[in-house]
Order: C-alpha cells, then sequence, then structure tokens
C-alpha cells in the first residue's frame, strides 16, 4: 500500500494526470515515491508507446502527424514541469557567474533568452529524432521509446540521493530528506527484470544496453557538473538533468534507427 501511495504522489508531482485525493507526505511515503521514481518512467514510457502504435496502426495520418503529436504527448503529460527546470537551469548556467548568483537566478519567475533559446533547441531536437524514428517503425523502436523515460526517472532518483543538495528547501530538497542512498536498492531490480522480461519478446535486447550506457554517461555527467556548476542539486537541476538525459536517449534510439536497426 505504501509504494502504492508512493507512485501515487509521483503522479501528482510529476504528472498532469490529475490526482484530487490528498496523500500523505510523511517521510515513508516520499521515500517509496522516490524508490519508484523508475515505475512512473515506465508508466509514461508505456503512454507513450501505446499513443504511438494506436496513431501508426489505427488512423491515416501522415508521419509527420504522428510524430507531431507523440512529441505533444511528451511535453503535456509532465506538464511541463521537467521542462520550467531546464529553462531556469539554462538561464542560471548560461549567466556564467558563480553558484550562490546562479540559484538566485533560477528563482527569478522571469525567463531570460537563453532559457528560450535552449528550450527551442531542447524541443526542436526531440522532434527531428521522433519524427525520424517514427517514419520507419518496426517493435524494437516501441520497447527503446519504452525505456527512455524509465532510464531518465532513474537517473534522476539516484541524482537525488548521490549528490548533496545546493540549498535546503524546495521540492529536491524534501525528495531528498526523506529517503537514503541505500534506498535506491531496488533499482538493479527493476532493470534486471525489465531485461528479462524484454528478452522473452525481441532478441535484438542487447540495443537495450546501449541505452544502459548512454543513461549511465548522463548520470556521472550531472553528478559532476551539478556540483560544479550550481553547488549541488535543486528541483531544477534535476528538472534539468531529466530532460538532457531524455534529449541523449532519443538521440541515442535515432543513431541506432541510422546505424544499427536495419
Amino acid at each position: 500500500m505504501k509504494y502504492i501511495k508512493g507512485f501515487l504522489i509521483n503522479l501528482q508531482f510529476f504528472t498532469a494526470i490529475p490526482i484530487t485525493f490528498e496523500l500523505p507526505m510523511e517521510k515513508e511515503y516520499l521515500k517509496k515515491s522516490v524508490q519508484t521514481f523508475p515505475l512512473l518512467g515506465l508508466f509514461q514510457g508505456i503512454i507513450y508507446s501505446f499513443v504511438l502504435y494506436i496513431l501508426h496502426e489505427f488512423t491515416p495520418f501522415s508521419h509527420l502527424a504522428v510524430a507531431f503529436m507523440l512529441w505533444l504527448t511528451t511535453i503535456f503529460l509532465t506538464g511541463g514541469l521537467h521542462l520550467d527546470g531546464w529553462i531556469d537551469a539554462s538561464d542560471a548556467y548560461f549567466s556564467f557567474r558563480d553558484q550562490e548568483k546562479r540559484l538566485e537566478i533560477m528563482k527569478d519567475p522571469r525567463t531570460g533568452a537563453f532559457g528560450v533559446i535552449s528550450i527551442i533547441i531542447l524541443l526542436s531536437s526531440r522532434f527531428l529524432f521522433i519524427y525520424e524514428i517514427t517514419s520507419n517503425i518496426e517493435f524494437m523502436f516501441y520497447i527503446l521509446i519504452l525505456l527512455i523515460p524509465f532510464f531518465s526517472k532513474s537517473v534522476m532518483g539516484v541524482l537525488l540521493l548521490s549528490v548533496k543538495s545546493a540549498k535546503k528547501s524546495g521540492l529536491g530538497y524534501l525528495f531528498q530528506n526523506a529517503a537514503a542512498l541505500r534506498t535506491l536498492w531496488i533499482y538493479p531490480i527493476y532493470i534486471i527484470g525489465s531485461l528479462f522480461i524484454l528478452s522473452l519478446f525481441h532478441q535484438k535486447i542487447i540495443l537495450v544496453g546501449i541505452l544502459i550506457l548512454a543513461a549511465a554517461a548522463c548520470l556521472l555527467f550531472c553528478q559532476r557538473k551539478a556540483v560544479k556548476w550550481f553547488g549541488g542539486i535543486t528541483g531544477d537541476v534535476l528538472g534539468a538533468a531529466v530532460e538532457g538525459t531524455e534529449l541523449i536517449l532519443w538521440m541515442t534510439v535515432w543513431l541506432l534507427h541510422y546505424f544499427v536497426i536495419v
């Protein structure tokens, strides 16, 4: 029951899905929330793949229209929460100021030029990757697309508990204060279990290993740069990390589409 409530907390905080009833916010439930970050990502990935499958197989829409609707789904399902973090972190980073000033910039509700430019680059790149991936779809792509948010949310959980907080307030600190690094013991089980189940359906499961390596590289990069650039993690930094990791994973699938999958 605690895992279910933890998952519902994730839906309430990190998606646009309306959860109208009150959920407990004690540490034990926030801990379960952190433990179910990957399941939240898996839930998102299932929706992405399902939307793509329905549009591709049962509608007369063009590849461009299908790609556009999937692209919109990736934005609206999360309510733009992580995109906001990407914008704020971009404004702060490209100010080229010290850590304290960057934290102040992330608090500023106004959006600067670099935030606007960075979100245009992020979303346009994602659309390019989605369009070219979906223009020649096969079963393995549904699996890889399903796993993109699964791995990005796993990165978010590890980053949350492996990097110090840059400030003693905010959403990131709230979740970080409720759990410890050992809380993540369940993440490898999720990954191994997913690999086993997926191996029953497709022989090219080794391609998932490439996604894992890409996600691991993103995690190591974010762990180092979060401290160097911002003095630690905040909610905005975590949001930016999720968006950045997903962009790299979309790019990885796009490259697989050209150079590996035939």
